[in-house]
């Protein structure tokens, strides 16, 4: 897809109860808008809006950094339907832990098909499919998702190699090819939950990623 610019629009303190960090705004001009978005397409919408939590010293090593697609469901209201908000406080976690990383936050509300569409997708799922058959039934993709603008705002920030913390092989390789040497995969695998079981298992068998849970499960059946 690429961008016609990104350019950083804030730059501020941000204490958590993970640690301190700095908090950056950043947004990216698109070339046109993304054909599997549906607030895009309906809206002609042509920026995209990042967030950076910024910790520590990034250029010592490569650092820690997670790329964190928006789920309001669950970041915010704590939904048990997905392991998201689970996974953004273990990626937090990691990284205070380190005293050092990168958090990225893009604005891609279920997998990159916005809020409402994937609302009608758990509608889809109450009634026996899966995330997948649900969003291909909308017409979408099973992963609409681009990480253009966060490789981006990495190589703003200076960074060229970072270790990754994600279970999804496809942004290993969204980073490597946009330049961004990926040194170490890190999980984010959490503890499985019975509400979201499912989802964790048709990510693995149908969207290629790493949980080492289910590896073992499979092995010992």
């Amino acid at each position: 897809m690429g961008f016609e610019s990104v350019k950083k629009i804030a730059d501020a303190d941000f204490p958590t109860r993970w640690g301190a960090f700095r908090i950056l705004g950043f947004e990216g001009l698109l070339a046109k808008p993304r054909p599997c978005c549906d607030h895009c397409v309906e809206t002609g919408k042509r920026i995209e809006g990042l967030v950076a939590l910024v910790m520590g010293n990034i250029h010592a090593t490569p650092p820690l950094v997670r790329i964190h697609s928006q789920c309001l469901t669950g970041d915010v209201f704590g939904s048990l339907r997905c392991d998201c908000r689970l996974q953004l406080e273990l990626a937090l976690g990691k990284i205070a832990a380190e005293g050092a990383g990168i958090l990225l936050y893009e604005q891609q509300e279920g997998r990159g098909i916005g809020l409402m569409a994937k609302l009608k997708a758990y509608e889809l799922q109450d009634h026996g499919r899966d995330t997948v058959e649900a969003n291909v039934e909308l017409g979408y993709a099973p992963d609409c998702r681009a990480y253009e603008l966060p490789a981006e705002v990495l190589k703003m920030l200076g960074v060229s190699a970072i270790r990754l913390i994600t279970n999804n092989p496809d942004k290993v390789a969204a980073m490597e090819s946009a330049g961004i040497t990926v040194t170490e995969r890190v999980s984010a695998e959490v503890a499985p939950q019975q509400t979201f079981e499912r989802y964790l298992k048709t990510k693995h068998d149908k969207m290629g990623h790493i949980l080492d849970s289910l590896v073992t499960e499979e092995h010992v059946g």
